[in-house]
């Protein structure tokens, strides 16, 4: 009777094991089973185009406690890892633990080869890995998961920083709560910008280059592009020294760009009309600063000519008139000299004197001695454009009447449109003139400031920017252009911003205007851009 009940335990026993083995779910199976706390929502874009989605896949486990053969298990599933030896999988399958994962992610075909070999104490567990359609296009602004797909950077590290990771952190958030996140990128147009920005790459050798649009009525960001980039699908690409979002993350002195901000607040603050007259006739000497123009015409100029001959003694002139402090709040108050807030980790903190003083304030006038990013600039510009209301940017749908709730007024009405007029104008006569597409208004700003290289600035190395925006008779959309370190085209060809930067922008307003429902005109005779200024 003792045998026989002994050999009756041993049957049952197998028997039930065999049940379980029968139970378990299928690999396809255990993926649909996936543990939903470690789920994200979906990214589109504006129209609804897949930016960041979820897959489900499969990870392969072990049990090291319940390994039978750890020799010939870690020979057999070396055969079919192929990226790990037979000595990791042995080291791990020898493990004390008594749970241990040996790879994450499987392919499909991995998971059913691994089934077929059909080794003891080994498992899968069904887990979801992000996949990006659109690839390095969008990965400074969608950024990156971990191992765990928990977000390390872009605004996927921003969505775990939000209520969503709370939820997602507490267990609470499962798959039939995540609706998708929309943001304001438009896809199509983000892949203009890219392709249009590689090719410049290409063709001017920079040691990086950037550009930005913004609604300028929304403060939405329609595309962000920094290169160089990195492929979501090999994340330590991300990992590289040069990597960096420099759009949101680099800080720049950016050059003339900002005697748009320094004109308008002659304007604003300094009683200057059009008309006015300031000597730039001479070098402007400040202690044992000398300030000079490159192209000097040596006589006075008018604020239109200061501006389009972007004369640096002219535009220190400008801030003398409005005095140190003033313009210092007049940088303050157009967030140039603050860190901007947008649904992105990577933004720098503009770097400015501790001790604001007269010489800092005639250098700042024509973009030197401070640096900020390229996005509060074009911010900071959007807002001279847009009747002078600031709005701060964002990633996230804003109507414009949203955007009217939080704009700050800037400047006022008769600023912004003189200085759209000015603005037109530089595109039509000025440093402008090859960003002048047909049909679209565009009005712009250069920008080439010299880099400081072991300390001092350098002629032969630049930070060349180009702001535009279009159309201009009311402007809706803000670009800013960044080519960064630029080599000449071809032997004798210059390195300034007109020469590379604003083609650039060309190039992308050719590409993305009527993407943006921004509709050409081409019977104009008196160019409607200009009809709203008397």
């Amino acid at each position: 009777m003792i045998v026989c009940a002994l050999f009756v335990g041993v049957y049952l026993t197998i028997c039930g094991k065999l049940a379980l083995i029968g139970m378990r779910a299928s690999p396809e199976e255990e993926v649909s089973t996936l543990d939903r706390t470690v789920a994200r929502p979906d990214i589109v874009d504006r129209n609804g185009v897949i930016l960041a989605t979820d897959l489900p896949v499969l990870s392969l486990f072990a049990e090291p406690r319940k390994v039978v053969d750890a020799d010939e298990a870690s020979e057999a599933l070396a055969g079919v890892l192929g990226n790990m030896t037979r000595e990791e999988i042995y080291k791990r399958l020898k493990s004390r633990a008594s749970f241990v994962w040996l790879k994450r992610g499987l392919t499909p075909d991995q998971a059913n080869e691994i089934k077929r070999l059909g080794i003891p104490a080994i498992g899968f567990r069904g887990e979801v890995r992000r996949f990006y359609p659109q690839g390095r296009e969008t990965s400074h602004v969608i950024g990156l998961t971990d191992i765990d797909n928990g977000g390390i950077s872009g605004f996927e590290r921003w969505l775990d920083q939000s209520s969503f990771g709370v939820l997602r952190k507490s267990g609470l958030m499962n798959g039939a709560q995540i609706k998708a996140s929309q943001l304001t990128i438009d896809a199509r147009v983000q892949h203009a910008v890219h392709e249009v920005l590689d090719k410049a790459m290409e063709q001017y050798h920079p040691a990086a280059a950037g550009a930005v649009i913004l609604n300028a009525k929304t403060g939405e960001v329609i595309s962000l592009v920094s290169l160089p980039d990195f492929d979501p699908a090999t994340p330590s690409e991300a990992a590289e020294k040069d990597r960096l979002n420099r759009v949101s993350g680099g800080v720049f002195e950016m050059g003339s760009t900002i005697k748009t901000f320094t004109t308008a607040m002659a304007l604003e603050l300094g009683n200057a009309e059009l008309t006015t007259i300031y000597d730039a006739s001479h070098p402007l000497v400040i202690g044992s600063q000398v300030i000079h123009d490159s192209h000097s015409k040596g006589k006075p100029l008018s604020l239109v000519d200061v501006f389009l001959q972007s004369s640096n003694i002219g535009s220190a002139r400008e801030a003398i008139a409005v005095g140190m402090e003033n313009h210092k709040a007049f940088l303050e108050r157009a967030g140039l000299l603050s860190k901007v807030a947008i649904e992105l980790p990577e933004v720098a903190t503009p770097v400015s004197p501790r001790v604001w003083r007269q010489v800092n304030s005639l250098t700042s006038a024509f973009g030197h001695g401070f640096a900020t990013t390229p996005l509060q600039t074009a911010v900071g510009i959007a807002a001279i454009m847009n009747h002078g209301r600031l709005v701060p940017p964002t990633l996230l749908p804003r109507s414009e009447e949203e955007a009217r709730a939080l704009a700050v007024q800037m400047v006022s009405e008769k600023t912004s449109d003189d200085m759209r007029y000015l603005f037109r104008l530089n595109a039509v006569k000025g440093s402008g003139r090859k960003a002048n597409v047909a049909g679209f208004r565009v009005g712009g700003k250069t920008g080439t400031a010299e880099k400081v290289i072991d300390g001092r600035y350098s002629h032969n190395n630049n930070f060349n920017a180009f702001a535009a925006a279009f159309p201009m008779e009311d402007p809706t959309f803000v670009l800013l252009v960044f080519i960064d370190d630029p080599r000449p085209e071809f032997p004798g060809a210059g390195i300034t911003s007109a020469a590379n930067a604003v083609p650039v922008a060309a190039a992308i307003i050719e590409r993305s205007a009527l993407l943006l429902d921004v509709l050409p005109v081409f019977d104009d005779p008196e160019d409607t851009a200009f009809a709203f200024h008397d």
